[in-house]
């Protein structure tokens, strides 16, 4: 789903880019209209002359979607689509969701998912150090969680992530 960034440019077109910008990753921040396209092509009936569909995928080097990058053939059976709105109840993602065949959801505590974004930030080089890490993590990613879990679909599962101090790495 992340190849369904609104590109920074599009960000600085909107009316408040700065806000745009600060809370890229939030909902509004994503094309969901064409991710809604590709859900719906993906649920149309194969033929003989069925064409590959291709998917955006999303370029961290240079921090905007690469059109055209993930290639789904004919013969694919199965599709796992992953984001963070998939299960949202809100137009447009809502009607994505009607269309998989099952939705699950990974629930995790606010206080883990904040120590994890705060090591992804700095190690992605979203954020200079942990303290503006921490800083995103509060004002965009957490308050972006607390709207999936508040408007969230019914889902056919829900698979509980903990943090398990034997699998961190160093």
């Amino acid at each position: 789903m992340d190849g369904y960034h609104y590109t920074r440019a599009h960000l600085s077109s909107m009316p408040d880019p700065q806000t745009a910008h600060a809370r890229r990753g939030a909902a509004f921040t994503f094309d969901a209209p064409a991710f809604l396209a590709l859900i719906r092509s993906l649920r149309e009936p194969l033929t003989p002359d069925s064409k590959p569909i291709y998917a955006p995928s999303f370029d961290h080097a240079v921090k905007d979607p690469k059109e055209d990058d993930i290639e789904i053939l004919p013969g694919h059976r199965v599709v796992v689509v992953e984001g963070n709105y998939l299960a949202l109840d809100e137009d447009v993602w809502r009607d994505a969701a009607a269309l998989f065949d099952e939705l699950w959801f990974v629930e995790v505590d606010f206080e883990v998912a904040k120590r994890r974004l705060v090591r992804r930030h700095v190690e992605a080089g979203i954020a200079k150090d942990e303290e503006a890490a921490e800083r995103r993590a509060v004002e965009n990613d957490l308050v972006n969680g607390k709207q999936i879990v508040e408007k969230r679909l019914k889902v056919d599962e829900v698979v509980v992530s903990r943090m398990d101090e034997g699998w961190v790495h160093s």
